[in-house]
């Protein structure tokens, strides 16, 4: 049974080489973010470097590879080298493509995750990625990662360490109001008391 996953997860789309037929990969890439997944992009006629520094930058789980051309076995291993050397070796390598069934249990045992071929259904793909993630990271990882992305409060609205609540200056403002307008009433009846005084007198 799967667990709950407490934050989105999040994947990088990769067009790479010479290929220029990218309506699978964003057909793809609208399924997934349509499965509530957070989903990156490239573009067509990316290398490997590209993607590799792309899927760093992101913080993505998931890169995955949508390869028409023929050289999957060229720049599956490739990108999987460069996410090693580049301490991305926990995430997800995946993607799809024309691909012969050999050729993917080839990959498989580099260390490359399941590739699909033409006509899968994009629901599969979700749920593949999901249970990958499940059972990679679980819930504490998932909660601990979400914690450390969820953005720094603001000073101002942070309570105070001894629990009390910080004062509002807009309640003291009236009062100072209010001093003001009684002071005034005191300071002209004060004149006009020694005003009479005076006249008296003369």
């Amino acid at each position: 049974m799967r667990g709950p996953v407490t934050r989105k997860i999040r994947v990088l789309v990769g067009k790479p080489g010479l290929d220029g037929h990218d309506r699978g990969a964003k057909v793809v890439a609208a399924a997934l973010r349509d499965a509530g997944m957070e989903v990156i992009y490239t573009g067509l006629h990316q290398s490997p470097e590209q993607i590799v520094e792309a899927a760093l930058q992101e913080d993505v789980d998931v890169v995955a590879l949508s390869i028409l051309s023929g050289a999957h076995m060229t720049l599956f291993p490739e990108v999987l080298e460069l996410m090693e050397k580049r301490g991305l070796g926990d995430r997800l390598l995946t993607g799809g493509g024309i691909i012969p069934s050999e050729d993917m249990d080839s990959l498989a045992r580099m260390g490359v995750g399941r590739l699909f071929g033409p006509g899968t259904s994009t629901q599969d793909i979700a749920v593949y990625i999901r249970d990958w993630f499940s059972s990679e990271h679980g819930d504490g990882a998932s909660v601990k990662r979400a914690s450390r992305m969820m953005p720094t409060r603001s000073p101002s609205r942070t309570p105070r360490v001894d629990g009390r609540a910080p004062k509002s200056k807009a309640r003291s403002a009236p009062k100072r109001k209010t001093a003001k307008k009684a002071a005034k009433p005191a300071r002209r009846g004060s004149a006009s008391r020694s005003t009479a005084r005076r006249k008296s007198s003369r």
